[in-house]
Protein backbone atom coordinates (compact mmCIF):
# COMPACT_ATOMS: atom_id res chain seq x y z
CA UNK A 1 0.00 0.00 0.00
CA UNK A 2 1.51 3.46 -1.06
CA UNK A 3 1.88 5.78 2.18
CA UNK A 4 -0.27 8.71 2.09
CA UNK A 5 1.00 12.02 1.99
CA UNK A 6 -0.05 14.82 4.18
CA UNK A 7 -1.19 17.83 3.19
CA UNK A 8 2.39 19.52 3.55
CA UNK A 9 3.95 17.31 1.49
CA UNK A 10 1.67 17.79 -0.96
CA UNK A 11 1.93 21.71 -0.97
CA UNK A 12 5.51 21.43 -1.04
CA UNK A 13 5.24 19.52 -4.22
CA UNK A 14 2.72 21.95 -5.70
CA UNK A 15 5.42 24.51 -5.24
CA UNK A 16 8.09 22.88 -6.85
CA UNK A 17 5.86 20.96 -9.86
CA UNK A 18 4.85 24.64 -10.56
CA UNK A 19 7.98 25.91 -10.38
CA UNK A 20 9.29 23.63 -12.86
CA UNK A 21 6.29 23.96 -15.23
CA UNK A 22 6.84 27.62 -15.08
CA UNK A 23 10.20 27.38 -16.50
CA UNK A 24 10.03 26.84 -20.35
CA UNK A 25 13.49 25.31 -22.57
CA UNK A 26 14.21 22.96 -19.66
CA UNK A 27 15.56 25.84 -17.88
CA UNK A 28 16.46 25.75 -14.33
CA UNK A 29 15.30 29.82 -14.17
CA UNK A 30 12.45 31.74 -15.37
CA UNK A 31 12.14 35.60 -16.59
CA UNK A 32 10.05 38.24 -15.08
CA UNK A 33 6.80 37.50 -17.40
CA UNK A 34 7.49 33.59 -16.63
CA UNK A 35 6.99 34.51 -12.76
CA UNK A 36 4.22 37.10 -13.29
CA UNK A 37 1.96 33.74 -15.07
CA UNK A 38 3.04 31.76 -12.04
CA UNK A 39 2.01 34.25 -9.42
CA UNK A 40 -1.04 35.07 -11.27
CA UNK A 41 -1.89 31.65 -11.64
CA UNK A 42 -0.64 30.02 -8.22
CA UNK A 43 -0.33 32.90 -5.76
CA UNK A 44 -3.34 35.62 -5.85
CA UNK A 45 -2.66 37.49 -3.30
CA UNK A 46 1.49 38.09 -4.42
CA UNK A 47 -0.02 38.71 -7.61
CA UNK A 48 -2.12 41.70 -6.58
CA UNK A 49 1.13 42.96 -4.77
CA UNK A 50 3.28 42.43 -7.98
CA UNK A 51 0.91 44.57 -10.81
CA UNK A 52 2.75 47.69 -10.33
CA UNK A 53 6.39 47.60 -12.07
CA UNK A 54 7.28 49.00 -8.27
CA UNK A 55 5.57 46.25 -6.54
CA UNK A 56 6.89 43.51 -8.99
CA UNK A 57 10.69 45.40 -8.30
CA UNK A 58 10.43 45.06 -4.31
CA UNK A 59 9.19 41.22 -4.46
CA UNK A 60 12.17 40.47 -6.79
CA UNK A 61 14.35 42.77 -4.84
CA UNK A 62 13.17 40.89 -1.67
CA UNK A 63 14.15 37.68 -3.56
CA UNK A 64 17.70 38.61 -4.11
CA UNK A 65 17.07 38.54 -8.02
CA UNK A 66 19.36 41.47 -9.66
CA UNK A 67 18.40 42.89 -13.20
CA UNK A 68 18.56 40.78 -15.90
CA UNK A 69 18.88 37.77 -13.71
CA UNK A 70 16.64 34.77 -13.77
CA UNK A 71 14.97 33.80 -11.15
CA UNK A 72 15.94 30.63 -9.80
CA UNK A 73 14.14 28.52 -7.18
CA UNK A 74 16.69 29.44 -4.76
CA UNK A 75 15.42 32.67 -5.22
CA UNK A 76 11.70 31.92 -5.52
CA UNK A 77 12.28 29.49 -2.21
CA UNK A 78 13.11 32.85 -0.52
CA UNK A 79 10.04 34.15 -1.44
CA UNK A 80 8.03 31.23 -0.09
CA UNK A 81 10.10 31.19 3.26
CA UNK A 82 8.98 35.02 3.28
CA UNK A 83 5.20 34.77 2.40
CA UNK A 84 5.11 31.40 5.30
CA UNK A 85 6.81 33.79 7.76
CA UNK A 86 4.16 36.58 6.96
CA UNK A 87 1.31 34.10 7.03
CA UNK A 88 2.03 32.89 10.39
CA UNK A 89 2.40 35.74 12.15
CA UNK A 90 -0.83 36.69 10.34
CA UNK A 91 -2.74 33.56 11.43
CA UNK A 92 -1.28 33.02 15.40
CA UNK A 93 -1.59 36.51 16.54
CA UNK A 94 -1.16 34.99 20.22
CA UNK A 95 2.14 34.31 19.58
CA UNK A 96 4.60 37.03 21.26
CA UNK A 97 7.51 35.90 19.51
CA UNK A 98 7.93 36.58 15.51
CA UNK A 99 9.08 33.44 13.63
CA UNK A 100 12.75 33.82 13.11
CA UNK A 101 13.55 30.80 11.28
CA UNK A 102 15.80 31.04 8.38
CA UNK A 103 16.14 28.37 5.97
CA UNK A 104 20.02 28.21 4.66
Amino acid sequence: MAEQCSELEKALNTLVTEFHKACTDNSSSMNVEQFKGMLSAQMPSLDKASSSEQGMAEILQQMGVKDGEGISFKNFWSLIQSVATKQFSALSPENSAKCTCRLL
